[in-house]
């Protein structure tokens, strides 16, 4: 499924498959996950994509070919491909091992072809083995979803790890990351939009301590609070709802425009940070540890042909966990 323009719907396009590379793999897609960045990428808020370019970055398929510098993975085998792509190598951050940072990165679905498709090449070395405990479509939202969660948790723990976390937006990432903490025996506090009762019974059902309204107050004051609704006017709530020293994780690409707060809402030693992209040690850490843990993510799986339709789900808040298209090869 190919997108020509921002706005456009996405297509069915029959493309020339290209060449492996020397330190490339063919894989043979059998899972995508449907990623609020794809929606973001979709509806042009995000600068500069490749176009025309197929979107997709939570993949899940088999090895087909791999090129002659590749010996770390096998062909047959079962991998995941995530949204970062491709780094240099060689710049100021990949040498501080901050490859999420570096500046002539490469993404998957965005800058590079992503996996609504039959099938995709990728770099090897950002490729990661799949636990077996997972099916595909359990998988596929572990690879961005998961994987930007995890993250977002690390830099709201890196002072000092939270008991009581807040998450607001309870989506894709929020309920796989609701689990984690769960499982650490930490307290979740599910932030939903208004009146949205199914995601609140969702949240509780999933172990939250609490749910409610992203405009309502919290009980208790958050250690951390980490935004995954990519809505600005949430981070002066947030703030407010984080105790001092406290820390407010922004986790999306992209985030609309965040309002003027007073300067009490950060005084007294409150962070506000965000993430960006994912490094190769996130992968590394958190699949072992989400296979463990016996994370399940809620997915519900339609045909890549109605990609379209998985996306305006997304877009009119429809989902309940991940959306999962199934590949061509299925």
């Amino acid at each position: 499924m190919l997108l020509d323009a921002p706005g456009a719907p996405l297509r069915a396009a029959d493309l020339e498959p290209p060449a492996v590379g020397s330190t490339q793999v063919r894989i043979r897609v059998r899972a995508c996950g449907v990623c609020r960045t794809d929606l973001h990428l979709v509806d042009g808020e995000l600068p500069e994509p490749m176009l025309p370019v197929i979107p997709g970055h939570e993949v899940i398929g088999a090895v087909e070919e791999r090129g002659r510098e590749v010996t770390a993975l096998e062909v047959g085998e079962r991998v995941g491909v995530p949204w970062l792509g491709f780094t240099c190598g060689a710049c100021d951050a990949c040498l501080r091992k901050q490859e999420n940072l570096c500046p002539n990165a490469k993404f998957t679905g965005y800058t590079l072809h992503g996996g609504y498709a039959g099938e995709l090449v990728a770099e090897a070395r950002y490729c990661f083995r799949i636990p077996d405990v997972f099916e595909d479509s359990e998988a596929a939202p572990l690879m961005c979803a998961g994987l930007i969660g995890y993250r977002a948790l690390s830099i709201a723990d890196a002072e000092q790890r939270g008991e009581r976390v807040g998450l607001y937006g309870f989506g894709a990432a929020a309920h796989i990351l609701a689990q984690l903490l769960v499982h650490q025996g930490r307290d979740v506090f599910a932030f939903v939009r208004p009146g949205d009762a199914a995601a609140k019974a969702f949240a509780r059902s999933l172990g939250a301590r609490w749910a409610g309204d992203a405009t309502e107050t919290p009980p208790v004051a958050l250690d951390s609070a980490i935004l995954f609704a990519p809505v600005g006017a949430l981070v002066p709530q947030a703030l407010a709802a984080v105790r001092p020293g406290g820390r407010v994780v922004c986790g999306g690409i992209h985030m609309s425009d965040i309002p003027s707060f007073p300067y009490r809402l950060l005084w007294q030693e409150r962070q506000l940070v965000s993430v960006a992209n994912l490094t190769r040690k996130d992968g590394d850490d958190f699949l072992p540890l989400a296979a463990k843990t016996r994370i399940r993510t809620a997915v519900t799986t339609l045909p890549l042909s109605e990609a379209n339709q998985a996306l305006t789900r997304l877009r009119n808040g429809e989902v309940q966990g991940a959306l999962v298209l199934q590949g061509l090869h299925l």
